[in-house]
C-alpha cells in the first residue's frame, strides 16, 4: 500500500508541475510537456495538465487585457511597453481577423515561439473577441499544440533512448 501511495504522490508533484510550468508566458505547454514527460508523466497525463494549465490564464487575460492595459498606458514605464504589445497583437491578429475564430485556432495551434493560448487570448482582448467564442478557440488550438508536441517530444525521446 506504502508503494502505491508513494506512487500517486510522486504523480500529483508531477502533474502539479506540469500545470505550473504551462502557465508561465512564453514557456506555456510547448516546455510543460517535455517537462511533464521527462518528470516520468505518461505523455496523455503530461498533455492534460499542460492543456488545463495553459487555459487558467486565458479567460484573464480575455476580460482584463483591456482595462489593464488602458491604465498602464498612461505611466511613463509601461506605456512604450503596452504599445509595443499591441502593435504585436494587431501583427499576429492579422490571421485572426481574416479568418476570425479558425485564425485564432491555427494562432494558438501552432506550437512556435510567439504562438499559443496567452498570444490568442491577447489577440481575442485587443479585437473584442467575446470570451464565449473566443475560449473555445483557444482550447481546441491547445489540443492541436498539446497533439503535436508531444509527437515531437516523444520523436526526440525515441532518437535519444
Amino acid at each position: 500500500m506504502l508503494i502505491s501511495e508513494s506512487l500517486f504522490e510522486t504523480q500529483t508533484h508531477e502533474l502539479l508541475m506540469a500545470f505550473l510550468v504551462a502557465m508561465v508566458p512564453v514557456i506555456e505547454l510547448r516546455g510543460a510537456i517535455p517537462a511533464g514527460i521527462a518528470a516520468g508523466l505518461p505523455p496523455a497525463l503530461a498533455c492534460a495538465a499542460a492543456i488545463a494549465g495553459n487555459l487558467v490564464p486565458a479567460p484573464f487575460i480575455i476580460l482584463l487585457g483591456r482595462r489593464v492595459a488602458d491604465w498602464l498606458r498612461g505611466t511613463r514605464f509601461f506605456g512604450p511597453k503596452i504599445a509595443w504589445l499591441e502593435r504585436r497583437a494587431h501583427l499576429k491578429g492579422r490571421l485572426v481577423r481574416k479568418y476570425r475564430l479558425a485564425g485564432l485556432v491555427i494562432l494558438v495551434g501552432i506550437p512556435l515561439p510567439g504562438t499559443g493560448a496567452w498570444t490568442g487570448a491577447l489577440v481575442a482582448s485587443v479585437l473584442d473577441i467575446r470570451m464565449r467564442h473566443a475560449l473555445p478557440a483557444i482550447f481546441l488550438g491547445l489540443v492541436i499544440a498539446a497533439g503535436i508536441t508531444t509527437a515531437v517530444t516523444l520523436g526526440v525521446f525515441n532518437l535519444l533512448i
